[in-house]
């Protein structure tokens, strides 16, 4: 859809008369997938699951009631835009539209410091929307992020605190990198930035990484640099565990910067390096029984750990997309079709008709053994309906 017709389509009264109350008629029921299946299972004939949970995410919750300007559902959001690239239902991206004009005066200003990576997250859909519709509060509201970025602070070899604040001081936490990498390289393209904007989210991957990345590949959550926070190794500063969603997070980022810098980048074979460091981990930790990965990625077999969701959409994601783009061996596509598998049966649906994605990670500091395994297993939490749709967007077709 050209810009021109985006901006039509989104001042169309019809557009914004979407009823979100129940699934509309014209979308795949997954009820009616489920007819011959007992509730709650998930059906033996998959309909399109990424419309699927959309719809059902729409008819839960309104853009004024899905939440706050955050990174949760801003990566559900951008899964949803994925899922509005394939189908061209705008109403789809009309309630994107909706949720972020919540936030975004109508001279491009908000009510938002940016003092932490993770309120940066939500700005990919700026950018989205800019392309979208053309219209430059977009841009102006972009421009705050980008513009943070020149003072936000950094550890002693540059890289971007987890967040400005004297709890997250001199840390690292891998999570952040998707935070503000992948935002900040689409910035970059459609603003006309990219000499700084993928310097500097190549830069950030290959300073995560260096810190982060161990020797079997997998990362740890986080590294203090002052190595003083009570979590860090006194000689080291790392974090004591690898956990899942951590590591999700730089998979994906990294992937993301890779598809945007020049091939002929001076960091690209540094971040190859460590992505194809990072596979290795992977397919070693994937569980051979359900093709997933557990909450702490290493410790499949200790007392307690369970496999969760996000992360293994995550991988799932990386893996593929990494096979399919050449930054890794293609024997990587079957490890990632194991986990794709191994992802759709934590879906289901309920006997409201509705799609129930379950095992999901809540938000989670950085802790011990015992800290991860005892978070909430939610089910239907925006950190994994994001990620899925992100995971099935690319693999939904093979």
């Amino acid at each position: 859809m050209t810009r021109r017709r985006m901006s039509t389509a989104l001042t169309t009264i019809a557009l914004a008369a979407v009823t979100l109350s129940a699934l509309p008629a014209a979308a795949p029921s997954p009820a009616a997938a489920a007819a011959d299946a007992r509730p709650g299972s998930r059906p033996a004939a998959a309909p399109d699951w990424s419309v699927a949970l959309v719809d059902s995410t729409m008819a839960r919750y309104t853009p004024s009631t899905i939440g706050s300007w955050s990174y949760p559902v801003g990566l559900y959001l951008y899964g949803q835009y994925l899922t509005y690239r394939r189908t061209h239902e705008a109403r789809y991206l009309t309630y994107i539209k909706d949720y972020v004009d919540r936030f975004v005066k109508s001279d491009g200003s908000m009510d938002q410091p940016f003092n932490s990576l993770d309120s940066m997250q939500a700005g990919r859909l700026l950018v989205i929307l800019h392309h979208e519709t053309g219209d430059d509060r977009y841009r102006k509201a972009a421009k705050k992020i980008r513009d943070r970025l020149n003072t936000f602070p950094r550890t002693s070899d540059g890289g971007f605190w987890h967040a400005d604040t004297a709890s997250r001081a001199n840390q690292l936490w891998a999570d952040g990198v998707y935070m503000v990498n992948p935002f900040l390289v689409e910035y970059g393209k459609e603003f006309g930035d990219q000499a700084y904007a993928d310097d500097e989210a190549a830069k950030q991957l290959s300073l995560y990484g260096s810190h982060l990345q161990v020797a079997s590949g997998l990362l740890k959550h986080a590294y203090d640099e002052s190595k003083s926070v009570s979590w860090a190794d006194p000689q080291t500063g790392l974090a004591p565990e690898h956990w899942c969603r951590a590591v999700g997070w730089y998979s994906m980022a990294i992937t993301n910067v890779l598809d945007a810098i020049p091939a002929n980048h001076r960091r690209r074979a540094q971040l190859l390096k460590i992505l194809r460091k990072l596979a290795v981990g992977l397919e070693a930790y994937q569980d051979p029984a359900t093709g997933r990965w557990f909450q702490v990625i290493d410790k499949g077999g200790s007392s307690g750990n369970w496999t969760e969701t996000s992360c293994s959409s995550m991988f799932t994601y990386a893996l593929d997309r990494g096979a399919r783009q050449g930054y890794l061996d293609r024997h990587y596509k079957a490890v990632a079709r194991r986990g794709y598998q191994g992802v759709l049966a934590k879906l289901s649906v309920g006997t409201d008709g509705r799609t129930e994605l379950a095992d999901i990670s809540e938000g989670t500091n950085v802790g011990d053994y015992a800290y991860y395994i005892a978070r909430t297993r939610a089910t239907n939490d925006f950190h994994g309906l994001g990620a899925f749709l992100i995971m099935n967007e690319q693999l939904r077709g093979d």
